[in-house]
């Protein structure tokens, strides 16, 4: 049994069908706000979904990131997500494997909690470059594969083309975010130092 799973267990129902009740265990939330925030991540993981990341951990990463701290445990996700501990157990588990969550213990507890990067974005698109160097290797051997000269292998020869063109950009692109994220905090430190 993993620890998130033991986690939910720990947290699970409780004679007479209730959750125990942790005062840490639910953000405070306004009237309503649960629901909104709800069809919010039910919404953005269905298009994360369409674009091919799995269902679970699309609604636990959208979850994590529409947390204002930015970090949950299994107990608190699976109140979110109105889901099964088992389900968003394999979830996290999914999302630390492909490095977009970190575990971390929760100070003086067994628990774990699930945190998410603060520049998750940059962090995804690091990760495609990395996938990127594969899919170029694997289509020029299929140039190779099935004949360089053939319509299949002008194809795979121009999407390695493509990929090749997208892997020599994407490390400036990412270095042009990093110059304008600090320009934008540097910027709103500037803001905030001449409030009154």
């Amino acid at each position: 049994m993993s620890e998130a799973d033991a986690q939910a267990r720990d947290n699970g129902p409780r004679p007479g069908g209730h959750p125990a009740a942790r005062p840490d265990d639910h953000p405070a939330a306004g009237p309503g706000e649960d629901d909104t925030v709800y069809r919010f991540i039910e919404r953005f993981s269905s298009t994360l979904g369409e674009a091919g990341f799995p269902r679970m951990p699309a609604r636990v990463f959208v979850a994590l990131l529409s947390s204002d701290a930015g970090v949950l445990t299994a107990a608190e996700l699976a109140s979110v997500l109105r889901a099964s501990p088992a389900a968003v157990s394999g979830a996290v588990r999914y999302l630390v494997q492909v490095g977009l969550v970190s575990s971390e213990r929760e100070p003086g507890s067994r628990r774990l909690r699930y945190r998410m990067p603060d520049d998750v974005w940059h962090e995804i698109l690091r990760m495609r470059d990395n996938l990127l160097v594969r899919w170029i290797s694997v289509l020029r051997d299929g140039v190779q594969t099935v004949g360089a000269d053939t319509p299949a292998g002008r194809r795979m020869a121009h999407s390695a083309r493509y990929f090749e063109f997208v892997n020599a950009e994407l490390p400036r692109l990412l270095s042009r975010w990093e110059d304008f994220q600090a320009a934008q905090d540097t910027a709103a430190q500037d803001t905030a130092g001449d409030a009154p």
